[in-house]
Parts: structure tokens; sequence; C-alpha cells
């Protein structure tokens, strides 16, 4: 394995047997199986029932097949939708289950935060936790007391640390198990959607703590379904579709292949009549698209042409709110690029209706961009009837062939094209 390159994944797959478990027993189900062993020995020498399923239909492979590299210093994401093997890849590069086929090369110390609490004793306090806890990611007494006061300062409940953790919210188990997890001096960290419970405030101040993490040569693996969230902290991204690797590479292009696969549409969501939709009493949010000056749903746009973004609404009953369509737009890396919203406001009687804007060409970078969707009102105060984020996502690419001189990405959200002159003054 080359001096730089500190996981070294080959051919790796994993197969499980539908119903099966795997773990380590407990001493109960040991001795339950010493005591069952007479009987299981007779009943080898008994023919077999046939089973309803095949060799083949009971079993499915997690991984197939998965060959990569990550050098020392890198944070790489790994996305795919539910069941593409995201989770069972750290369980493995973490040892806490054992690959079918094929070999993993790990050069360094792992620390991994695959599920938010695990080790936790809900009995004690957060204080003995943390010795517990970093116990168990293989870091000593000393080392932990060295970082107990930072530990605790970052995830913010020095007011409860003497309180059995059995009393903490879902949020406050993740930040202390972050903290820990995050100032524990590995080589390679792992980390499995933990960032999900967390308010905004705090992901962002755990974004900040990896990308410490990353300049100080750790490297990091980062599973999510946060897409903006990815973009902004992993420059690579590894794609996994049905246990294999399907791209590989500069994280905006692999989130657009993701999107544009068709195992997320990106360009155009409805909900049905039976999902839960998102708003309150008085509106609802029914669809969203990404459009194309032929009103045709799109999902790559050339830096010239202009985007719509429609969205469709019900108003459930009639107020003298009057109702503001709003859309926020996020770039690859998770910056907030603008925010538009209707400036003419009026009061709308009961029923379906759709609005939209167009982002005109020659304005937007070379990137992926990510659109919220929003309604408010002000009468009262300002109020949100529904902010659903980054439920739309489109692609402007700069047409190569078609530019002279340079091309490509340049820095900045936009890339507005403005009038210039030029004239000779002797």
């Amino acid at each position: 394995m080359p001096d730089d390159v500190v996981i070294k994944v080959e051919n790796l797959s994993k197969q499980y047997r539908i119903g099966a478990q795997e773990g380590y027993k407990t001493f109960r189900e040991t001795l339950v199986d010493v005591a069952k062993a007479p009987f299981q020995r007779l009943s080898s020498l008994l023919p077999a029932p046939r089973s309803k399923l095949s060799s083949q239909d009971d079993t499915i492979w997690a991984l197939k097949d998965v060959s990569f590299e990550v050098k020392q210093g890198e944070v790489v994401g790994i996305i795919g939708r539910n069941g593409a093997g995201k989770s069972t890849l750290l369980k493995i590069l973490s040892k806490i289950t054992e690959p079918t086929e094929g070999r993993v090369e790990l050069k360094g110390r792992v620390g991994s935060l695959l599920e938010v609490g695990t080790g936790f004793h809900p009995e004690l306090t957060g204080h003995e936790n943390v010795y517990l806890y970093g116990a168990i990611l293989g870091m000593d007494r000393w080392e932990v007391t060295r970082k107990f006061d930072e530990i605790v300062a970052f995830a913010e409940i020095e007011k409860f640390i003497d309180t059995p953790v059995k009393r903490y919210s879902s949020g406050m188990y993740m930040r202390l198990a972050f903290a820990v997890a995050a100032h524990m001096e590995t080589e390679i960290l792992l980390v499995d959607e933990v960032l999900a419970v967390g308010d905004a405030q705090f992901q962002k101040k755990c974004l900040g703590k990896m990308g410490d993490a990353a300049k100080e040569g750790r490297t990091i693996l980062f599973v999510s379904h946060n897409m903006p969230m990815v973009t902004s902290l992993c420059p690579r991204c590894l794609l996994l579709e049905s246990g294999r690797i399907a791209a590989d590479g500069r994280t905006s292009d692999v989130v657009m292949s993701y999107y544009t696969s068709g195992v997320s549409s990106p360009s155009y969501f409805e909900y049905s009549d039976s999902e839960k939709k998102p708003g309150d009493e008085f509106v609802q949010l029914l669809s969203g698209a990404v459009l194309d000056q032929q009103s045709n749903v799109a999902t790559e746009f050339d830096l010239s042409e202009s985007v719509k973004i429609k969205m469709r609404f019900k108003v459930i009953k009639k107020d003298t709110l009057k109702l503001v369509p709003n859309f926020h737009f996020h770039t690859g890396n998770g910056t907030y690029a603008f925010t538009s919203g209707l400036r003419d406001a009026e009061v709308l009687e009961v029923g379906e209706y759709t609005t939209e804007c167009s982002v005109p060409g020659n304005l937007l970078n070379d990137d992926a961009y990510f659109v919220g969707l929003a309604i408010t009102s002000l009468e009262r105060g300002v109020k949100v009837h529904f902010y659903e984020q980054s439920v739309l996502s489109f692609v402007v690419k700069d047409d190569l062939e078609d530019r002279q001189g340079y091309s490509g990405r340049i820095p900045g959200v936009v890339r507005p094209v403005l009038e210039w002159k030029i004239e000779r003054t002797s």
C-alpha cells in the first residue's frame, strides 16, 4: 500500500442471510446453546425440510466487489439510497462485522461514530459515560482526562454532565457522543448520519470540527443523506447503488449523478393524496419542479440558459394573511446563494395555486444548486407556514466548446455577464 494511502479496499463483498442475526452472544445465549446441542446433533441426522426459498432467494449482497483507496487527509462522502450498503461498509471498516469476500487495509487508529450514543449506559451520568465511551473507542483514561473539559464544552451540556444520560434528549446524546468521538486522536474517523439529530447551529459546529480534523491530516469518511452538508464538507464522494460503487469523483458531479440516475428525482416532486404534506391550517405544499424555458422538467442547464422554479400549493383556510411564496438557493458546497420572494403578496381564496420565478441566464456560476420552497406571511410577525429545504436541485455547466479562453468554474456564487466598454484614450 502506498505511503499516502490509509484506507485500501479490494473486491469487498458482504452477504447476509435473510432472517439471520449476526453478532456476539450473551452468556445466557451460550448456556442455552450448550443445552440444545444434543438435540441439534440428533436433528442433523434427520432429513432437512425443504425451504420455500432457494439458497439464492434467502441471501442478499449488501456489498459486492467494492474497491477504492483513500489518501491521508482526504474527506470522502458516501451517499446512496437506503439499503445501498453505506452503513455496512463503515461497519466493516470499523471491524464490527467481517466481510464475506475481499480485504481491507487500514493504516492508523480508527474512531467511529455509527449510531448515536452506542456504548452509553443509561444509569451512568454524562461524566461517567464520557470515560466509558472513550474506553470503547480505544482512548485510555489519561487521554480522556486530558480532553474532558474540551469534550464537555463542545457538547454544550456542562449543566447536565452529572445527570444520568437516561434523562438526556436524543440531541444531548448526540452532542456528547459526537464530542467524544471527534476529540479522539485517531488517524481515521468514520461518521454515519449522526448529524441528522442536531440543530442547525450544532451541525455547523460539527462540520467545522471535522473540517479542522481534516486540516490536521486526519482522514474522514462521512455517510449522510444531507446533500448540502456532504458537498460543503467533502471534496470527493462515493455513490453506492445496490452494494456497488456507481460513481467516484468530485462531490458536486457525483451528487448530480445520484440525482439523475433515477434513484432520486431532483427536478420534480409531487405529494400524493395519501401523503402528509408540509404546511399548517392555512396552506400546504403540493409539488415543485425545475423547468427550462419550454416548461419541461430539466436537471442540467448551460450558463446562458434561464432556470424556472415552479411551486404548487393549496390554500385550505382563508384568512387576512397575505401569503408570500419564496425560494431559497444554496450552492453545491452549502453556501446560501440568495432568496427570492413574491413582492406583491395578497390574500388568497381557498383553492390550489401555482407560482414560479425565473432565474435569468448568464447569472449563476458553474455549480450544483439546491432549492428550498417556502410560504411565509408578515401580518402577525414573521410566520413560516412551511419551508422545505433543498427539495429541488439542478446543475449549471459551462459548455467548454462554445467559449474561447478560460472555461469551467470560477470563484463566486454568481457569474453575471455585465455591460463592458473599452475606449482608447491616446
